[in-house]
């Protein structure tokens, strides 16, 4: 008799542990740039005024472009409007003095947006371009 219940007693702790297993696959919460897991890698490519090409590659989680490659020194922006920048690899286009500035483009399309306002993305090709006139 002590063995029917004892097994009758395994058999009803088995089968509560079982109903409380979820069939239901895990939820995925969908991740954003910027999130500390999420790592992008993308190239920024800087034309310099002699026409020499510099490729650099990075990998961050955070989400504006400018913002990062300001904390990385590639680009300074002190001592320009706000938004905008002046130097890139330590070279300064300046307007006022031969009216040049650095163009912005992502892959090969010159940029629809500022640097600033450029969300990183994964895989990119962002370049930088000495530009007089």
């Amino acid at each position: 008799m002590k063995k029917i219940i004892a097994t009758l007693l395994a058999l009803a702790m088995a089968l509560s542990l079982a109903a409380c297993v979820s069939t239901k696959p895990a939820e995925t919460i969908p991740v954003k740039p910027g999130d500390a897991a999420v790592q992008m890698k993308f190239t920024v490519t800087v034309v310099h005024a002699d026409g020499s090409e510099k490729t650099f590659d990075y990998e961050t989680s955070d989400s504006k472009l400018g913002s990062y490659l300001e904390t990385q020194g590639l680009i300074s922006s002190e001592g320009a409007d706000p938004g905008m920048f002046h130097t890139v690899d330590g070279e300064k286009a300046d307007w006022n003095e031969n009216q040049s500035y650095w163009a912005f483009y992502q892959g090969e399309e010159y940029a629809m947006t500022g640097i600033y306002d450029t969300s990183i993305t994964d895989g990119a090709v962002y370049k930088l371009v000495y530009t007089i006139g």
